[in-house]
């Protein structure tokens, strides 16, 4: 069931969306040469647990760090340790902190030092096809109309989208209705209504769109070993324009 939420509910996830969007933008400022990916995730818990909340992905699942941190070729869920980041790497950092009864979730890849003009394209063409897709999350429109703006925009500049994870509502549990995939058809699927709250995630590959299972349970790689990137914001539906819950970067 997809639940729409009351004024009092939007300023709590407000709250969520703020302080989660603040400790993105802290392990972006910490992605560069020499750096641990473990590193960063300290000091994302070290940043959301002082601010009173708690780290949405720690343990959620099994999951056993605060940030998944996905490097080059890994697309999603990368769990975070030893590896030193190096110059040209791109890394997607996934955080989502809870607070007040409520969640926040957003994602965004980075560059590390110089990085190469294709790498570049990607994370930006990622970046936008995003907001192509919100360009659709009005009222009185369908789910499938952002789903296909966003499939639309980064198909047309040569890239792949992944079909197996998707984006997804979000309020008091991380995962709630509707499901939001980054494809489809316009015209399909729910009708948007104000008070929706949804986390709009395209990840884009720069080969093609099959993916690969990690042993370790969780990291999802690009099958071809190409580079993949990943931009997330929490979002609600509104009168008018949808308001970004999570300060985009």
């Amino acid at each position: 069931m997809i639940t729409l939420k009351s004024p009092h509910e939007i300023e709590a996830m407000r709250r969520a969306g703020k302080l989660t969007a603040a400790a993105r933008a802290l392990a972006g400022e910490m992605v560069r040469p020499g750096v641990t990916t473990q590193e960063i995730d300290e000091e994302v818990y070290r940043f959301i647990t002082k601010h009173g909340a708690v780290p949405s992905f720690l343990h959620y699942n099994g999951f056993p760090a605060s940030a998944c941190i996905s490097v080059n070729d890994e697309i999603i869920h990368g769990i975070p340790g030893k590896r030193i980041l190096q110059e040209g790497d791109i890394v997607s950092v996934d955080v989502g902190a809870y607070i007040g009864g409520f969640h926040g979730d957003c994602a965004a890849t980075f560059p590390c030092g110089k990085i190469s003009p294709e790498a570049q394209r990607l994370i930006d063409v990622t970046r936008q096809s995003f907001f192509e897709g919100i360009a659709y999350a009005r009222e009185g429109h369908r789910l499938g109309d952002i789903s296909s703006a966003i499939q639309a925009y980064a198909e047309a500049n040569g890239f792949s989208i992944v079909r197996e994870y998707v984006g997804h509502g979000i309020g008091t549990k991380m995962h709630e209705s509707p499901e939001v995939p980054n494809y489809g058809q316009p015209g399909r699927g729910p009708r948007l209504l104000r008070g929706m709250t949804l986390a709009i995630e395209p990840m884009v590959n720069a080969g093609s769109a099959a993916i690969c299972q990690m042993p370790d349970g969780w990291t999802v790689k690009t099958a071809d070993g190409a580079y993949a990137a990943h931009y997330e914001n929490t979002i609600l539906i509104t009168d008018g324009a949808p308001e970004l819950l999570t300060d985009p970067v």
